[in-house]
């Protein structure tokens, strides 16, 4: 099957799928900056690609669990970038059937709306959490995919969906995984990344706090303009059907990681490390190979993503507020408690 090429410059159409949300409002900027006119097509109300209205984006209402609001919603495009869904792994433990239908079953609605369109390329944004616990470092696209987060499970299924989509209608899809995601813009109340966080705890004059043990936890940390930028490349360049890992391929740990927020600040950074919860003390490491092998190549080192950030938050911004869950307590948990 031939990969149709894209570009995405001025005349492009593109949409964007959860175009309101935090990685969905940076990418949206970037493409009406390249020209491409946008449709943003968000459940959310407000302004599409930043606080103020931008020449070629409109926004459009729509619930992604209801084809009918799919169907009505969908314009015609180049290029669709999915984006949408619950993308909180404790919110997918809380709300388990919201996370499937949402992640899973929006996935099948937008795919199924697609398929009698002259799209050239559809790009779902998944997450690395389908990997589930390593069982290599780096993680290469090919690792086994064993989530044990209702939230990774549901982005399974939404990578099923597209793929099963790809080979049996020629739906051009490529998929993305990602890494863990930081940078201004996101929302304190729903963002569970670490660096996003031990930021907003430290600028607090608070010690931060962190789950796992905070040597051995790992992980690679994206600043959200390299994420835009791979997005793009798999969008141009990748080929369909085809899965591509979103990171650095660089290894922090977590206390590594405050220490650099220290360096940045000016004033050590305080850890208060919680080591009794160990789900996901482990190397969460992108193999970014493929990626690279499209011309990718990461531009924002994590001292100066989080010199950026840190500057964009200012003095005392919000405290963050999404705990960290794995698990509901058991029946007899609960009655031994």
């Amino acid at each position: 099957m031939t990969t149709k090429t894209v570009q995405l410059g001025g005349g492009t159409r593109a949409v964007v799928t959860g175009g309101l949300g935090f990685v969905g409002s940076h990418l949206v900027r970037t493409l009406a900056r390249r020209g491409v006119k946008v449709t943003v097509l968000d459940i959310a109300t407000g302004t599409a690609g930043g606080a103020r209205p931008r020449p070629n984006v409109e926004h459009r209402a729509v619930d992604l669990r209801d084809p009918r609001s799919v169907r009505t919603a969908l314009r015609p495009a180049d290029v669709v970038f999915h984006l949408a869904g619950n993308a909180s792994g404790t919110l997918s433990v809380d709300r388990p059937r919201f996370d499937f239908e949402t992640n899973a079953e929006g996935t099948f609605n937008l795919c199924e709306a697609l398929l009698n369109t002259p799209v050239k390329r559809l790009v779902y944004l998944s997450s690395a959490m389908v990997y589930g616990r390593p069982q290599a470092t780096p993680i290469p696209e090919s690792h086994a995919l064993r989530p044990f987060l209702p939230y990774g499970a549901s982005k399974l299924a939404g990578e099923h969906v597209a793929h099963s989509m790809h080979e049996s209608f020629g739906l051009p899809t490529v998929i993305g995984r990602a890494f863990t995601i930081y940078g201004p813009g996101e929302d304190p109340r729903r963002a569970g990344g670490e660096v996003s966080q031990f930021v907003r705890w430290h600028l607090n004059g608070r010690a931060i706090p962190s789950v796992g043990d905070a040597d051995r936890k790992t992980r690679d940390f994206s600043h959200i303009d390299d994420l835009v930028a791979g997005l793009l490349v798999i969008a141009e360049r990748g080929t369909s059907g085809e899965v591509y890992n979103l990171g650095t391929g660089a290894e922090t740990s977590l206390r590594e990681l405050a220490d650099v927020i220290g360096r940045v600040t000016g004033r050590p950074a305080r850890l208060r490390s919680d080591d009794r919860v160990l789900d996901d003390s482990y190397r969460h490491v992108a193999d970014i190979g493929k990626l690279r092998a499209l011309g990718y190549r990461p531009s924002v080192p994590l001292a100066a993503g989080v010199a950026a950030l840190v500057r964009a938050l200012g003095s005392r911004p919000e405290l963050p507020s999404m705990p960290t869950v794995f698990h509901r307590p058991t029946t007899a948990e609960l009655s031994a408690a």
